[in-house]
């Protein structure tokens, strides 16, 4: 059986073998970091980096959680760290997100669950266990009963971040510098996302999925650089290649099968695909565009194409409804590039690209993001709608107006989400 999936009108809505996400409002969206890795201090001792911790929400969740009427935001990306909520294989303990989730369902926020970012549990180990996509899968099946109000959910956040974070560039978690590790930790996250996807159908069969991906261009210095360039522009979109079951080329295929995936474990992604049932979540931020040199070296280039380019890059490719999951940037640029991204958003959905809603994260200003959190320093990144002592920020206030603003007029164009056979 295929299924199809549609973007169409509320009023048009009229098959009754339709299941739909009815009555869904633009998302305008906040989250709150919750980014858990585990880091190699100098001293050579490990240490697990949790954001949650750092930014104080543990003890101000309730505040927190104000803020957001606050701000006028029904929507927010939010999860409990998977580390210590899943605390052994069967075994979970689910009283912080008791805590939380009801708190959010009584206060009538719409939650976008956020199942794994970045970390895993202990007794887990990191992203090269193989084991690891069987347990996510009976976590997220778990997840899916306790809470069984949530509808929309990104099982695992950044996958592509998430491999080269912890395999490529040795910052996180197992902390390797190669090619198989990177393909490896790619496998096995991109398989314990669409599990997860599989377990929570099983529970809740009209949910829907927002892969909050980072959306990246890498742009080649000079003509010796360009062969590099092309091939990082394709490695790019593998972690959503393997989620959606996107046919590869034999550059990719090639590059997959030399560092360690058998051409089996490549097919089950596309005979195990849920495309028909996602939402595309791009992630831009100034950092995302690259030079790439000819001796193989890349540095941030600052904004060349922008969310606008890259993202119809994305949506050319996979033909899914977008939703721009994550921006911010440093204060004092704050107010500029809320304005600049959301401009980039409205051109799209009024060029007739389907976009569903828009996301300064995070609600909070962030600590040690300066340093991708390698440094566990305490430095406050001013990047959040509000501070840390929960004081609204110059953004926080232009995103409050900018909702204000735009909210009705959009809700007056709202969209269903909208799957049915073909």
């Amino acid at each position: 059986m295929i299924f199809g999936f549609f973007f169409v009108k509320k009023k048009d809505i009229v098959n009754d073998q339709i299941i739909s996400m009815s009555g869904m409002k633009f998302m305008f969206a906040t989250g709150i970091e919750n980014s858990y890795p585990t880091i190699i201090l100098p001293d050579g001792t490990r240490k697990r980096v949790d954001e949650m911790e750092k930014t104080g929400h543990y003890q101000h969740w309730e505040k927190d959680f104000s803020l957001l009427q606050d701000a006028g935001i029904e929507y927010l990306r939010y999860g409990v760290p998977y580390y210590n909520t899943h605390t052994a294989p069967g075994s979970y303990n689910w009283d912080f997100a008791e805590l939380t989730f009801n708190r959010l369902k009584r206060d009538g926020i719409t939650v976008i669950a956020d199942l794994c970012h970045f970390g895993v549990p202990d007794w887990l180990g990191d992203f090269q266990n193989p084991d690891m996509p069987g347990y996510f899968a009976e976590y997220a099946f778990e997840f899916a009963k306790k809470f069984p109000e949530i509808q929309l959910y990104t099982p695992i956040n950044e996958i592509f971040i998430a491999a080269m974070f912890s395999a490529q560039y040795g910052w996180w978690n197992e902390c390797l510098q190669s090619d198989q590790a990177f393909v490896n930790a790619l496998k096995n996250l991109c398989k314990a996302n669409v599990m997860a996807m599989h377990a929570i159908l099983k529970v809740r069969p009209d949910a829907i999925f927002v892969q909050s991906e980072s959306s990246e261009y890498f742009h080649a210095l000079d003509p010796a650089a360009a062969p590099l360039a092309r091939f990082l522009n394709q490695k790019r979109f593998l972690s959503l290649d393997l989620t959606y079951g996107y046919p590869l080329n034999v550059t990719m295929y090639e590059f997959l099968l030399e560092n360690g995936m058998a051409p089996k474990e490549y097919r089950w992604f596309t005979e195990n695909q849920v495309k028909a049932k996602c939402i595309m979540g791009n992630d831009y931020y100034v950092t995302n565009e690259h030079i790439v040199h000819p001796n193989g070296m890349t540095q941030a280039a600052g904004e060349i194409f922008g969310y606008y380019v890259i993202t119809t890059q994305y949506y050319r490719r996979y033909k899914l409804p977008i939703m721009h999951t994550e921006t911010n940037i440093r204060m004092p640029a704050c107010k500029e590039w809320l304005l600049k991204q959301w401009a980039n958003v409205h051109r799209l959905k009024h060029d007739g690209i389907p976009v569903v809603g828009f996301t300064w994260y995070s609600l909070l200003h962030q600590v040690d993001w300066d340093s991708a959190l390698r440094n566990d320093a305490g430095v406050v990144n001013e990047l959040g709608l509000y501070d840390l002592d929960r004081k609204i920020m110059p953004v926080g206030e232009a995103y409050r107006d900018l909702i204000n603003n735009w909210k009705d007029i959009l809700s007056e164009e709202s969209y269903g989400l909208i799957f049915h056979n073909q």
